[in-house]
């Protein structure tokens, strides 16, 4: 049986810098109130007519391809996280397929929330292990500032989020020193409704998006922040370790933890709780905030670009997300 090495990695985000105080002059917060709660100090925001979801996914995928020593012909499959597509429908995946110029070849869309990027992982991981495909390009992209309310009634879920892309290049392998050693995914949809962008939807009478949709909030995001986090801190140590159990490892084993960038505290909580010392954990969601199904790819491009992963690392990564969903992958790099 194959075995799924990631091979390349890359990350794209826009040139547009949204600080802290930048949104100080469009909502009653400050610079010192989102830091102390999210741990984020600036974001980015796409530039209208240069950057989508689609086109910062390819540039996040090209330079993964580059990296990997490879050309976009050489991918089989693609398989593309995100919710904020560029249309209602088709989703991202062609798009993605056209502007690569590859035609003919599978392309899934994944729409996980935050979890997007393990649960697409693990779906390539899969389809690699049966010998269906062996080169696969796993990409998480997100246009999410053009959805906030930036205002002081939606400020608590304004300062969070940010846009930007993430690739992976995933190809079959026979060499068991180098692989992605399981995948691990979850979801509880009890809690569906916790971390929820209502409208549009089609099981609504008549259009399905209306003024009355909008007036009524249903297209912005709700969030329970307090049981988004009282659950976020529970199922990501409970996840990582149970990636570690089914190989035989412990918590000391891992080298690099790349959580979702969902919240600085929840990061650090995580971190304390497993007992790993903060050199070992990835986190940039003071530059980029949560960038959703892209957080995780970003936050892996830029440790693998300054050194932090070497080979034969253990590399675990684990998210956690609307759904709620999460998951975790366990990686020897």
């Amino acid at each position: 049986m194959p075995y799924s090495q990631i091979v390349g990695v890359g990350h794209y985000v826009p040139d547009n810098v949204v600080t802290n105080h930048d949104l100080e002059k469009l909502m009653d917060t400050s610079d010192a109130w989102i830091q102390e709660r999210t741990g984020i100090k600036e974001r980015r925001f796409f530039t209208p007519g240069k950057d989508t979801v689609t086109s910062m996914a390819t540039q996040a995928s090209l330079i993964a391809l580059e990296r990997a020593g490879m050309q976009p012909s050489d991918i089989d499959f693609i398989v593309f996280a995100t919710i904020t597509a560029d249309y209602y429908f088709p989703g991202c995946g062609v798009l993605l397929q056209r502007e690569l110029n590859i035609p003919g070849i599978g392309a899934l869309d994944i729409r996980n929330q935050c979890s997007g990027f393990i649960y697409a992982l693990s779906v390539a991981d899969q389809f690699i292990k049966a010998g269906t495909y062996k080169n696969i390009l796993v990409v998480g992209s997100e246009i999410q500032s053009s959805f906030l309310e930036m205002s002081t009634e939606g400020r608590g879920i304004a300062v969070i989020f940010g846009d930007g892309a993430g690739a992976v290049v995933l190809k079959a392998t026979d060499n068991p020193d180098h692989k992605i050693l399981s995948t691990h995914l979850h979801a509880d949809g009890r809690f569906a409704e916790e971390l929820i962008v209502k409208d549009p939807g089609g099981s609504r009478q008549g259009r399905w998006i209306s003024h009355e949709m909008i007036d009524q909030g249903g297209t912005t995001v709700y969030m329970n922040g307090q049981n988004v986090f009282k659950h976020a801190v529970v199922r990501f140590p409970e996840v990582i370790k149970e990636a570690l159990d089914t190989n035989g490892l412990q918590t000391s084993d891992i080298d690099v933890l790349i959580p979702h960038q969902a919240n600085l505290r929840i990061t650090k909580y995580v971190g304390e709780q497993l007992g790993l010392p903060e050199e070992k954990i990835v986190s940039n969601i003071e530059k980029y905030g949560n960038t959703t199904a892209a957080s995780i790819p970003i936050a892996l491009s830029e440790a693998w670009e300054a050194g932090r992963i070497q080979s034969g690392n253990l590399v675990c990564m684990a998210a956690f997300g609307s759904g709620f969903t999460w998951g975790s992958a366990l990686i020897r790099w």
